[in-house]
């Protein structure tokens, strides 16, 4: 009896537990508003009201919107068969030179009417999507799948290699060094303004576009046969088998997803920087992967998430400390986040590989 009530009496709680306790909870929240709340308050005590930072936001969501589509690739992937996926980022620097090839084919010139425009940029698209796809399945099929089985490292190091590749590729194609490109959209001017706040067509662009793919892309994997397929495999790919699940077909449906929405991110940035090279892809991929991690690695709301935040924090750092010390920050809010949580945002416990 006597074990018993010591068993059930409540153990006493430190103060520095109920500390711990709210910082894990709460801190995260004050941290990745601090920064932008610092420098509101310096606008609003300047008298600057609040629009200089409402304009950064804006731009930094445009801009998040691009690594948002990316970073999907990403964490489909990892989330099916726990392989960061590499080649990624340079699949998609490949899709912005596919883009860009197809101006002078289609006559896209900044004289180009606005329905002539419209037509051209959208086969564009569909090319750069069908291009970084393609390629995508076919590094999955050549490079990824005969190493189903095999040491988590060897197609870890194959997808390094294909990166390096693809890279060579680009180099062949359009050379080294970064070359401009048309502003077809002429995408700095602003498009319309509110409380004093710009909206520039290059931010209606990135937006315009990542929204409704993204909202697709839940709603087919949410309720689609494939994508159940798809969310059954990465639960647990043996019974996925043993349900009679076609495991090696949805898993090149899913890079073919991917591919999709790098060369849907392809254009924009395209249409968005007007500088290309063939070292694009890597950083992209980079701030990408970061963006995935941060979110939450295999979860698609929160590579998205990720993605605009990042996004808001480069245009942040770039306006108000220094565009030197903008990769700092980012990854120093990712370590933050990484250390308080580690499964990212909005992350979730996967299955052990194996």
């Amino acid at each position: 009896m006597e074990a018993a009530s010591v068993a059930d009496k409540p153990i006493a709680r430190r103060p520095g537990d109920v500390v711990r306790d709210l910082l894990s909870r709460f801190g995260l929240i004050v941290f990745l508003l601090a920064l932008p709340v610092y420098y509101t308050a310096k606008d609003l005590s300047a008298g600057d009201g609040l629009a200089p930072m409402l304009n950064l936001f804006v731009l930094g969501l445009s801009n998040g919107s691009i690594w948002a589509l990316i970073a999907i690739g990403y964490t489909l992937v990892y989330g099916i068969i726990e392989l960061i996926n590499f080649a990624h980022g340079d699949n998609f620097m490949l899709g912005t030179f596919v883009a860009f090839a197809l101006y002078g084919t289609l006559g896209l010139t900044l004289s180009t009417g606005t329905f002539g425009l419209i037509a051209g940029l959208l086969v564009c698209l569909i090319a750069a999507m069908a291009a970084c796809a393609t390629s995508n399945v076919m590094i999955e099929r050549v490079g990824y799948r005969p190493l189903r089985n095999a040491p988590k490292l060897a197609p870890l190091i194959t997808a390094v290699g294909f990166s390096f590749i693809l890279q060579n590729v680009g180099i062949l194609w359009f050379g080294s060094s970064q070359f401009s490109i048309p502003d077809l959209i002429h995408s700095q001017n602003v498009l319309f303004t509110i409380g004093g706040v710009k909206f520039h067509n290059s931010d209606v662009l990135a937006v315009g576009v990542m929204i409704p793919l993204v909202l697709l892309l839940t709603q087919y994997i949410t309720h689609s046969r494939m994508g159940k397929a798809m969310r059954a495999t990465a639960q647990d790919p043996e019974a996925a088998r043993l349900m009679g699940i076609n495991v090696d077909t949805t898993i090149s449906f899913t890079f073919l997803l991917g591919g999709l929405m790098a060369g849907a991110a392809a254009l924009i940035y395209a249409l968005y920087q007007t500088t290309l090279w063939y070292f694009s892809g890597f950083q992209a991929g980079l701030i990408a992967f970061t963006a995935a991690v941060m979110g939450g690695i295999g979860n698609l709301q929160g590579a998205v998430l990720g993605g605009l935040i990042i996004g808001v924090i480069q245009n942040i750092s770039d306006d108000r400390i220094a565009a030197k010390w903008t990769p700092a920050v980012v990854f120093a809010y990712l370590i933050i986040i990484m250390v308080f949580r580690p499964q990212g945002l909005i992350g979730e416990e996967t299955r052990e590989a194996g």
